[in-house]
């Protein structure tokens, strides 16, 4: 009899500990969806109940990071839900064919068309929703880095002249080249490495563990987003304040040339390379104004940064993956070298 109690409480003890692993995992399922809204709402109310120095680089970083994150949220749950519901394996069979040449299963393409969409912080949360090598991350990522965010960053290109029934197929197509061209030369081994993204799989779970597994891991790379912004903006931050910016703008003069660039929007480049398209179209824009009539020619600026901006944060979040860098910042900055020149070689003709 006492064997019998014993093994009873064993048993109930271990249940009770099953019960609790899944509950947990359940009540972070339901709850995370929602979790950002209420971290954004208490943000803006904190605007008009405390008084917060707008200008200060921990409330612009902390907007941008929450700004961010409610659009990578619902994108990765929408994918999570897809993967589950086995929707990924059919769209992994109609593309398959096509991304073959670029060394990516059929899968990938959600990952390549939620760039094409959604700032890069969606498709590197789809990412760690699917079991991808190293060899598919790195082709990924510069495809990634060349045509992403497209409806936003589009529209800031128009500011400076170029529209987007150009910068969109310009992008794209080489984005599509740029993956072929890297899937020829990449080693083979690469593909025997895993990215260091978490991968998590369904197979063996029910819906709401999913969710529950799902939302631990976006917990994780929500905090990783908001230390990343943070950390860029108070470089950029000191970095104008001790006039590294501006003498670096003198010292691109040559290298401007070399580009194919006038020196003159030496510093419109810099503002791509460090903080974007997207966040610095307030930059840009206020340049222009400013410059009004006397403005220079932006053409070969355009097609410059088309294919080639942001080059610190957006190359050093795939880093964090395992990505090596020159993967990333040699290719683009080679076709938009090309680009530029041959854009200039059409304009003389």
């Amino acid at each position: 009899m006492f064997v019998e109690i014993k093994n009873n409480i064993t048993f109930a003890s271990c249940f009770h500990s099953i019960r609790f692993k899944v509950s947990k995992k359940i009540v972070v399922a339901i709850c995370c969806p929602f979790l950002f809204y209420i971290v954004a709402f208490f943000v803006k109310l904190a605007k008009y109940t405390v008084k917060i120095n707008k200008e200060s680089i921990f409330f612009k970083a902390l907007n941008t990071s929450v700004w961010i994150i409610k659009i990578i949220v619902p994108a990765s749950f929408i994918v999570t839900l897809l993967q589950y519901y086995g929707v990924v394996d059919i769209i992994a069979g109609v593309f398959t064919p096509l991304f073959k040449y670029l060394g990516l299963d059929g899968q990938a393409s959600i990952v390549y068309f939620s760039s094409v969409l959604l700032p890069l912080y969606a498709p590197i949360s789809i990412i760690g929703t699917l079991a991808l090598d190293l060899r598919q991350t790195t082709i990924l990522a510069l495809m990634c880095l060349i045509s992403h965010n497209l409806i936003v960053e589009c529209s800031v290109q128009k500011l400076i002249g170029m529209p987007a029934y150009i910068s969109a197929p310009l992008r794209i197509c080489t984005a599509i080249v740029g993956g072929f061209l890297l899937n020829c030369i990449l080693p083979d081994n690469l593909s025997e490495i895993k990215t260091s993204v978490a991968v998590v799989t369904s197979e063996e779970l029910s819906l709401l563990p999913t969710l529950g597994n799902w939302a631990i891991a976006t917990l994780k790379l929500c905090f990783k987003i908001w230390i990343i912004i943070t950390a860029l903006m108070l470089l950029q931050y000191y970095l104008k304040k001790w006039g590294v910016i501006d003498k670096l703008q003198k010292m691109l003069g040559g290298f401007m040339k070399f580009c194919g660039l006038s020196p003159e929007v030496s510093y419109i480049w810099l503002v791509a390379q460090t903080v974007g398209l997207a966040y610095g179209a307030g930059i840009m824009k206020q340049i222009l104004e400013e410059e009004g009539d006397n403005a220079p020619d932006y053409r070969g600026l355009n097609c410059h940064v088309a294919v080639n901006h942001s080059l610190i944060e957006d190359t050093a979040i795939f880093m964090m993956m395992g990505v090596s860098w020159y993967y990333l910042i040699i290719p683009r900055f080679i076709f938009a070298l090309v680009i530029v020149w041959i854009a200039k070689l059409f304009d003389k003709n």
